[in-house]
């Protein structure tokens, strides 16, 4: 957008009322045609760059509310000839990183607010990590050694369950969004995705596992793992926002479930892999 500049992009921590009221107010009013596991609704989405007023019906809150949280800097937002504008894409963006930073116990409201904000029609619709991976989507080990080469394999394998129709297009939309910010976390995972949902170009939405037994380097801090390397990706393409964050914030518990990742790394089993993200998918929601 003209006249934008990086440096007006406002960022800051967020309350966790806050953090839940802008994950139930914005995913409440996504509307955009959504589907998990075959089960499709349809939804309506609003312009991507949001005025004030725009974003005051969007989000179903005051102007004056809105205003105290770009002053807090609760919200990202940014200023044009003096007026504020608010980028969708940022917003999910912002979430995504709040939801990565969040601890168990926030991580299992975020998980209920999701929950709670699902439509009638896919109420039934039980979103399990398990159940996402098709058949053929994990790849134990993943044959790459550089960032770009773990994309396009990551892509592929997917592509290779029939589910993504358009490889290349999805394989450059994940690049972008890791241009924009790196997806490695400090454990040594990596969380793949476009900057927003494709649905048009997915036949459903799909969770993919590849993992690089000596590591790659792929923009993350140093970390338990290694100096900044990454060893496990997993894919994510999702239909629709809502989706796209109840995977997140569920994968987010399970990474951090005592010992996950050390089972993970010490099994080269597809079907054992599946049984442990089960195992530990079954716990958290006995807790949750």
């Amino acid at each position: 957008m003209p006249g934008v500049r990086k440096q007006d992009v406002v960022t800051a921590p967020v309350t966790q009322k806050s953090l839940f009221k802008l994950i139930l107010t914005i995913l409440a009013n996504s509307q955009k045609q959504c589907k998990i596991n075959g089960t499709k609704c349809n939804f309506r989405m609003p312009h991507n760059s949001l005025n004030l007023q725009q974003l005051s019906r969007y989000l179903h809150l005051p102007d004056d509310q809105i205003r105290k949280m770009v002053d807090k800097g609760t919200i990202p937002s940014r200023r044009v000839n003096g007026e504020l504008v608010f980028s969708k894409d940022e917003v999910h963006r912002w979430l995504e990183q709040r939801i990565g930073i969040s601890d168990e116990e926030e991580l299992v409201q975020v998980e209920e607010a999701l929950e709670k904000s699902t439509p009638p029609e896919l109420a039934d619709a039980e979103l399990t990590l398990a159940s996402l991976i098709p058949e053929g989507a994990i790849a134990l080990p993943l044959l790459a050694k550089t960032r770009d080469s773990v994309i396009r394999s990551m892509v592929q394998l997917g592509s290779a369950t029939g589910l993504i129709w358009d490889a290349d297009a999805m394989a450059e939309a994940v690049k972008a969004r890791e241009d924009l910010h790196t997806t490695a976390l400090d454990n040594g995972v990596a969380l793949l995705h476009p900057r927003r949902p494709m649905p048009s170009i997915l036949g459903d939405t799909l969770l993919a596992l590849g993992m690089v037994p000596s590591g790659v380097p792929f923009g993350g801090n140093r970390n338990s793992f290694g100096s900044g390397l990454t060893d496990v990706f997993f894919l994510i393409c999702s239909m629709d926002d809502r989706v796209h964050l109840r995977i997140l914030t569920r994968l987010s518990r399970v990474l951090t479930y005592p010992d996950f990742l050390v089972r993970l790394r010490g099994l080269s089993d597809e079907f054992l892999v599946r049984e442990l993200i089960s195992e530990v998918e079954g716990a958290i929601s006995s807790v949750g």
